[in-house]
């Protein structure tokens, strides 16, 4: 099992709200508008990890090592929530968001292929980790840029528990697996051809629910997640890059070949098809 050093290590890691946080260190003239605003809309984005651990749960019930590994990062992703929210509270408190804007974003994923969806995730925590590198970046404000550096930092870590979670998929399921994982893969990397930015916050999820079936088009305001990466924290191609060769890298190290870009991966992934 996975689970236990899984465990131990997030718990080594992990940060508290009360110590690591220098809440003293807050600057009113730092925390411009428009800021303020962006951290309201992250927090209500970051509940959404409820409805998403509901998915990996319902679709997962032979699998108890990583459905108890969900307790972890439910946790740590509510945790996100909580510490944006405390943040608004303090310093915001006109900006906190209600109890049904953040019920707004729980609502039923359809049922997906395991493989998939955990591949899928993977990618997220990887772009998540550099869209929270940049708002820290972003930020004026001490506290926040400290919030998100952790943020960012516990991304990261997930990343890298999920691509355990993919490694043992490869030895319990072989080409099954490899094919799920480079078809997402290729997908997830190509957000220059979609022309928006791929993650699981902006996929739609509910065929019964379209278009109110993405976590995005349920926030108070739906336009600002592009808003945010294009105008604010400024996700420039140079940063898209740092998402696409992290995705890149770990498939090359996963899969034991060489993918220098999507098309790499791509050819490899039609080859694993035939």
């Amino acid at each position: 099992m996975l689970y236990p050093e899984l465990f131990k290590s997030l718990e080594r890691a992990r940060w508290s709200m009360t110590d690591d946080v220098p809440w003293d260190d807050f600057h009113p003239d730092k925390l411009s508008e428009e800021q303020a605003l962006t951290i309201k809309m992250n927090a209500i984005t970051e509940w959404s990890a409820l409805p998403a651990t509901e998915m990996f749960l319902r679709d997962n019930l032979d699998d108890s090592d990583f459905s108890a590994f969900m307790s972890v990062w439910f946790y740590e992703e509510q945790k996100h929530a909580l510490v944006l929210m405390e943040y608004l509270e303090r310093f915001r408190p006109e900006l906190v968001p209600s109890e049904e804007a953040l019920h707004a974003v729980r609502f039923e994923f359809d049922p997906a292929p395991p493989l998939e969806t955990l591949m899928l995730h993977f990618c997220g925590e990887v772009r998540l980790t550099q869209w929270y590198r940049r708002a820290s970046e972003w930020h004026t404000e001490p506290v926040i840029k400290r919030i998100y550096d952790l943020l960012s930092r516990d991304e990261a870590r997930h990343g890298g528990a999920y691509l355990k979670y993919m490694k043992r998929a490869i030895d319990l399921h072989g080409i099954e697996a490899k094919l799920a994982f480079a078809k997402v893969g290729v997908l997830m990397a190509s957000s220059s051809r979609s022309g928006k930015p791929l993650h699981p916050t902006n996929l739609h999820v509910n065929k019964a629910l379209f278009p109110m079936d993405t976590v995005q088009s349920r926030l108070p305001d739906p336009e600002w997640l592009e808003h945010w990466l294009d105008n604010q924290i400024v996700f420039d191609k140079a940063c898209e890059s740092r998402v696409v060769g992290g995705i890149l890298r770990n498939l090359s190290s996963l899969f034991g070949e060489e993918f220098d870009t999507v098309a790499s991966l791509n050819r490899y992934r039609k080859k694993l098809a035939s």
